[in-house]
């Protein structure tokens, strides 16, 4: 029988490794049983009076206790996200309520780009960076793009905040143009979501929910579609030289 290699890791090494990311699939498959009822509008209309009390009582805690709680919603995946962004906004304004909603949600996505890189990306992307042909094409080519495409990842409002968490850690994309990206990314979608909550008081008093839907009126996709089409404006300079030989 063959010893194992000395350097690679241990079946039980290689199973704590996966632990993260189970965990967080775990708690996020709770969550969504359970939690889906109680982060909403309505609770946060029932206890807006509460929460403001608590904000001008303590500012700096009620602030740290939103960016963990808001952290703790993106690093789950729990359902609730966008109604922790017009909290940001109803509670801290837009600048605050803009900073804060950007830092939380950045650390949410680096957490979980963190556990599945430890795990599942880690296999995945060794097989990726061995991969030849077509798959290895797709490597050098995402390699090549790799601050464009993640920074449409982040621009184009149909992906799903989750999937451009995880889908770079599993090609194995570095994590600080993981984390500049996201945060710079998520900046146009937070400013939406931020300036509802700014006026989600009067909404409230007039008995009516906030209108996500702002996110696709044209005065709102349409700067956001730009902003995609540069970002993907050198994949496309790229391609172009590599077609023409230049």
């Amino acid at each position: 029988m063959t010893d194992p290699a000395p350097n690679s890791p241990a079946p039980r090494a290689r199973w704590l490794r996966h632990l993260p990311l189970a965990l967080i699939a775990l708690v996020a498959v709770i969550g969504a049983a359970t939690l889906r009822d109680y982060i909403s509008f309505d609770t946060l209309r029932e206890n807006r009076a509460a929460l403001l009390e608590l904000r001008d009582g303590n500012y700096l805690l009620m602030a740290g206790g939103f960016v963990a709680a808001y952290v703790a919603i993106v690093a789950f995946s729990l359902p609730g996200a966008a109604v922790a962004s017009v909290t940001g906004g109803f509670l801290f304004g837009l600048g605050p309520g803009t900073a804060l909603n950007v830092l939380s949600a950045s650390l949410g996505a680096v957490a979980i780009f963190l556990a599945a890189r430890a795990g599942l990306g880690q296999v995945l992307a060794a097989r990726f960076d061995a991969s030849e042909g077509r798959l290895g094409k797709l490597r050098d080519g995402l390699r090549q793009n790799e601050i464009s495409v993640l920074l449409l990842l982040r621009l184009v409002p149909a992906v799903p905040f989750f999937v451009a968490n995880l889908l770079p850690a599993l090609v194995g994309v570095r994590l600080w143009n993981f984390a500049w990206t996201t945060a710079l990314g998520i900046i146009p979608g937070a400013l939406v979501f931020t300036s509802i909550g700014v006026g989600v008081g009067s909404v409230f008093d007039r008995g009516g929910t906030p209108d996500l839907s702002l996110l696709w009126a044209p005065q709102v996709i349409g700067p956001l579609l730009g902003l995609a089409a540069l970002a993907a404006l050198p994949i496309i300079l790229r391609a172009w030289r590599a077609r023409k030989g230049i």
